[in-house]
């Protein structure tokens, strides 16, 4: 099998085993907007994020090297997964010594032990799925992204429906289905059999740990890129129902992020094992389709924006369309600048990676203190969008000097200028916008759908005639 077909039947399995987690997103987005109301929604999402915050803190950021380490036949499994079991245990054990300190943290103060166990569960639950990933065991990990859909769907209606428990029965679900689905994947790929503390090479330990310590402040500066403008949001309007509505706003991009994961943990596997000398000829087809797949997602939300927000939450959070235009564009830079960031993985180049994000983090916050103020909650939008897509330039230059990848600047161009177009036209609801919605998503389509058909049909049909 080629590297392109193994590629899309790699996706095509993460797709259907994980698209049901994915799109969980949305199927409890009703009994979310339901029960809690838009100020505790907006609470638990800050609270959620605070735990996010301490997840690369806690693991030294050792989930990274599992993938790129485990994926490397030159490392032993044994080795990779014994450090990241080490390193997640410790760093737990040393979060919990800081409890006096972390007490005073906003959103943790009263909910310390619960937000201390959602990460450890959620650490030990990324450390197995990513060395099942990296084992090469695509079918168990689509599986355990099945079981994980069901068991938070089912804690999620005991804890919030039926007993009523609000922003803890939130936080229980997400700890209970992590820690079942932690379990499973110990059990089902035996991976005790991978603890040997007194055989493990320090070497590799040093190795993992040198790659993965500077992606914690990478983490954390992508942490501040999405939760830069929530806090403060809630810090200058003074109104934790706007953070609401901006949290609810960000879910409906979460569909362009549930379609780049799903690709991402395929392209992964693909661009650290892929040893060709035409890897950067590979790089640049996959980057141009995947640009074109999630440009055209992307101008399709902005068209039907109002009628999603309809149809997922209640009449109260209804008014959160109005800030999804400009989030789907910054998430469509986002996704870029995590493919290029897999040129960096490859290379094991994970310092470039932090200051490329560091730089777009900082930019982040000084673009929302300018426009919070002035524009309101649409202001943290566009500042948003434009530090990812400062980050996303810096990588296309940066990224050069190892892959010599071709961008296509033109449809870049093009691409961009047309969603930043629907996006206004939308948000301004300009007479006739509809008229005008239609004929800029056609055009998006078209554009688009044949340069992807023509690659598509360059790389299979014609290595199936010389085969």
């Amino acid at each position: 099998m080629n590297k392109y077909r193994k590629l899309i039947s790699n996706t095509v399995i993460f797709a259907i085993g994980t698209f049901s987690s994915k799109v969980l997103v949305f199927l409890l987005m009703p009994l979310y907007t339901a029960v809690l109301t838009e100020a505790q929604y907006g609470t638990v999402d800050l609270m959620v994020q605070v735990g996010n915050f301490l997840l690369p803190l806690v693991s030294c950021g050792i989930v990274n090297g599992i993938i790129r380490f485990g994926l490397d036949k030159h490392y032993r499994k044994t080795d990779v997964f014994t450090t990241g079991f080490l390193t997640i245990l410790t760093g737990f054990c040393i979060l919990l010594l800081l409890e006096p300190i972390l007490v005073h943290v906003p959103y943790l103060n009263e909910n310390t032990m619960m937000i201390y166990i959602f990460v450890l569960m959620s650490s030990m639950r990324s450390l197995c799925s990513q060395f099942v990933r990296a084992k090469g065991y695509v079918k168990l990990y689509a599986l355990d992204g099945i079981l994980s859909t069901a068991t938070t769907i089912f804690f999620n209606v005991l804890y919030l429906v039926v007993l009523k428990w609000g922003i803890n029965g939130y936080m229980l679900a997400m700890i209970s289905a992590d820690t079942i689905s932690s379990l499973f994947l110990f059990y089902i790929a035996n991976l005790g059999h991978y603890i040997n503390v007194r055989k493990l090479d320090v070497s590799t330990a040093k190795e993992m740990l040198r790659y993965s310590i500077p992606l914690i402040p990478n983490s954390i500066f992508w942490w501040i890129n999405n939760m830069a403008s929530r806090f403060l949001i809630a810090a200058f309007m003074d109104d934790t129902s706007a953070n609401g509505l901006f949290a609810v706003a960000y879910k409906i991009p979460t569909i362009i992020v549930l379609m780049s994961n799903i690709f991402m943990d395929a392209w992964q596997m693909s661009a650290v094992t892929d040893e060709s000398n035409k890897r950067a000829q590979f790089f640049t087809r996959v980057f141009l389709c995947y640009q074109s797949l999630i440009c055209t997602a992307a101008s399709g939300l902005i068209l039907f924006s109002k009628v999603v927000t309809k149809i997922l939450v209640t009449d109260a959070f209804y008014p959160s369309w109005k800030y999804i235009p400009l989030l789907l564009l910054s998430t469509i830079f986002s996704c870029m600048s995590t493919f290029l960031g897999s040129v960096y993985m490859v290379e094991k180049k994970s310092m470039l990676n932090f200051i490329t994000t560091g730089i777009g983090a900082a930019i982040n916050v000084l673009l929302n203190l300018v426009m919070i103020p002035i524009f309101g909650v649409n202001g943290a939008a566009f500042a948003t969008f434009l530090s990812y897509l400062i980050v996303f330039v810096l990588r296309m230059i940066d990224t050069r000097r190892f892959m010599p990848m071709r961008f296509n600047g033109g449809r870049l161009v093009f691409n961009t200028v047309l969603l930043l177009a629907q996006s206004f036209i939308m948000i301004f609801e300009v007479k006739g916008w509809i008229f005008f919605e239609l004929i800029l998503t056609a055009l998006m389509v078209t554009a688009n759908m044949s340069a992807l058909w023509a690659t598509v049909r360059q790389v299979l049909f014609k290595r199936r005639r010389t085969a």
